[in-house]
């Protein structure tokens, strides 16, 4: 069948692929930096899936037809769309104000222990009609899409109560029918304790398990829990989550943001498919992490940059101890109000070590394990979707070095260039 899509003369192409083939583990170690990169190549594609990449010299030009869509990538890099693995998409109003707080020295936790953080979100979103809800995903969504992200996960959990907890998986997955980029649903209806429930996150939890996860079975992937103080404690969040497995969900968890408590190590032995932020994740339980070959830890660099904290998760410690490692904005109204992949990139490569090698393969193949999307996107390998970016970048170097900027030329989702 003639190719319906060709992009030609990308300077350097990264496919994320292994050297060795396909690999059923998500990347760790050496791995994160060996992936394979094919300079002055072209990758084609026939309807939504990529069936061709090599050099130029081994087009098959008599693949080619009238109506083959061409777009020359005149010297540039070309590579697998963004996957953003861990954001908090649907939600109702901002938190202005209380970036004002932060920056008089309060801190998270004062701030959500007074009424505020989470809790303000959740009263805006509760109040929030469905179709505005819906309007303000949408808009983000576009500004993801505008950032080169072909995927998002998105997590409820400014609900915190059945009925608007349900409406914002409604939400999530009617704006992924709505435009090209692919979402991914997670139930955080675990966020924090709801004021309805003050003094008894056990109680929630139960009432979480009876009265909304059944609800949730084919409308939500994952089932995702806070653990920390002032949310919920280890012991808490490991009896939810067991039970949510039991319901058939598959797990995530917040841990290690704020203190060590042990949620990584917890959740990892649970067969949790990531644990997410691990600023606080101990070399201890990073090797209980690493232990399970599978459970993605899912670094948000842009969340102690935007809290002001000096502690960062140990990337590379992390990479050392052979834990695979992705990376994501966090993007949300209180810890991390942006969008920009690129720049969580280049400040993994700035404040958790990471190199341009690794945080790339980060926020594309092993940001695909972490929402089990592994097998679909996140590389540029035959069979797998043609969610595809043209950088106006000609080496894969500058990518962090210019920072904050958005390197993004072309969007192709589905084997479709999208508006620019």
């Amino acid at each position: 069948m003639p190719y319906t899509l060709l992009i030609q003369n990308c300077s350097q192409l990264l496919t994320m692929a292994s050297k060795t083939g396909l690999s059923l583990q998500p990347l760790s170690r050496e791995e994160l930096t060996e992936w394979k990169i094919i300079p002055n190549a072209y990758v084609a594609c026939v309807g939504d899936t990529i069936v061709a990449t090599g050099p130029m010299v081994e087009l098959d030009s008599s693949q080619l037809a009238e109506d083959t869509t061409v777009i020359d990538a005149g010297g540039r890099v070309v590579m697998p769309g963004l996957v953003e693995c861990h954001t908090h998409l649907v939600f109702a109003g901002n938190r202005a104000h209380e970036f004002q707080r932060k920056l008089r020295g309060e801190s998270y936790l004062d701030i959500l222990a007074s009424g505020g953080g989470i809790l303000s979100t959740v009263r805006a979103t509760r109040a929030a009609s469905e179709e505005d809800l819906l309007t303000q995903a949408l808009h983000h969504l576009e500004g993801f899409r505008r950032y080169g992200v072909t995927t998002v996960e998105a997590k409820s959990g400014y609900g915190l109560d059945k009925e608007t907890e349900l409406r914002l998986v409604r939400v999530a997955r009617e704006a992924g029918r709505q435009q090209a980029a692919q979402v991914v649903c997670t139930f955080l209806g675990a966020h924090v304790v709801p004021p309805e429930f003050k003094g008894q996150p056990t109680v929630y939890l139960d009432y979480l398990v009876a009265e909304v996860l059944p609800e949730l079975r084919g409308e939500a992937e994952f089932v995702d829990i806070f653990c920390e103080e002032g949310a919920f404690s280890i012991a808490d969040s490991q009896a939810y989550l067991a039970q949510a497995k039991n319901l058939g969900f598959q797990l995530k968890i917040h841990a290690e943001q704020l203190h060590n408590l042990g949620g990584c190590a917890m959740a990892a032995a649970l067969g949790a498919i990531s644990v997410d932020h691990c600023d606080y994740l101990s070399a201890e339980d990073a090797a209980r992490v690493a232990a399970t070959g599978r459970t993605v830890a899912v670094l948000l660099p842009l969340v102690p940059l935007f809290l002001r904290q000096q502690q960062y998760a140990p990337g590379r410690e992390l990479i050392r101890q052979g834990v695979p490692i992705a990376i994501s904005t966090d993007f949300n109204p209180g810890s991390c109000p942006s969008k920009n992949l690129w720049l969580a990139l280049s400040v993994a490569c700035l404040n958790m070590g990471l190199t341009p090698r690794e945080a790339l393969a980060a926020v594309t193949l092993n940001a695909a394990w972490a929402i089990n999307r592994q097998e679909s996107i996140g590389s540029l390998e035959p069979g797998k979707r043609a969610d595809i970016l043209v950088l106006d970048l000609a080496d894969y170097e500058e990518i962090p070095y210019w920072l904050g900027e958005n390197p993004v030329r072309t969007v192709i989702i589905g084997g479709v260039p999208q508006p620019h």
